[in-house]
């Protein structure tokens, strides 16, 4: 199974063609339209088989699989007290694993942005996670940590581990968070800002089952987007 996470920056509708080649089973897609909503007959054909959340019908998250895949959404929590986090889209694929579609967002909170966000779901669901892959845009390195926030990255990949699941990156290319080799991200598209923000954490049965593990060229992908896509092969 090939397993794709890119966030595209927006206009997937003229976008989604350059992906053909990889013919992933699955696609994780952060700022993307919503199909149900698009004008583009091309765009809603390719995205026959989906799910997606979103504030806009212009940008949102989605799920894109092939049509023999049977993706089944899951009614797990966002909600924590008042405070809603987004966006976290999870679903059951094939009824044999859980998969948690992940773009870590601001969310309008100047304390649990982001990473925050991402803490806030895990204490609501971790429970729930322990045969899953995660994947997505996580906005979030190690190098961001702060000392006086017990949610920061850090802590977030030691609760992660402490119910067994561990990014396939750092796993695959035996680094350490904070010091990736590979970036993910180069800010406003510059060769000088690079990043690794984009992750896919899986439980075991993922990590042993990892065949290859790619992060695109940036050469060709930052004609697209600021991000680079992330391509997990499994046996």
């Amino acid at each position: 199974m090939r397993i794709i996470t890119w966030n595209c920056n927006g206009a997937f509708r003229d976008k989604f063609n350059i992906l053909s080649d990889f013919n992933a089973d699955l696609y994780v897609i952060q700022e993307c339209e919503n199909p149900a909503e698009t004008q583009h007959k091309g765009y809603k054909q390719w995205t026959a088989n989906y799910l997606w959340i979103g504030d806009t019908k212009n940008k949102g998250l989605g799920i894109f699989a092939k049509n023999n895949i049977e993706l089944k959404r899951l009614n797990w929590s966002n909600q924590y007290k008042a405070h809603k986090v987004k966006y976290f889209l999870p679903c059951s694929i094939n009824n044999d694993f859980d998969l948690l579609a992940v773009w870590n967002h601001r969310n309008h909170s100047t304390i649990f942005e982001y990473i925050g966000q991402f803490w806030i779901y895990l204490q609501i669901n971790k429970l729930k996670l322990n045969n899953s892959l995660i994947i997505g845009d996580f906005n979030s390195n190690k190098i961001w940590d702060k000392w006086d926030r017990w949610w920061n990255h850090s802590n977030v990949v030691a609760e992660l581990k402490e119910i067994g699941i561990e990014s396939l990156y750092h796993y695959y290319w035996d680094e350490e968070q904070g010091s990736e080799s590979n970036p993910t991200f180069y800010m406003h598209r510059k060769l000088e800002k690079p990043y690794h923000i984009d992750y896919a954490f899986g439980s075991k049965e993922f990590l042993t089952r990892l065949k290859t593990m790619q992060i695109g060229a940036e050469n060709h992908w930052l004609k697209f987007s600021d991000h680079l896509p992330i391509i997990c092969e499994f046996e």
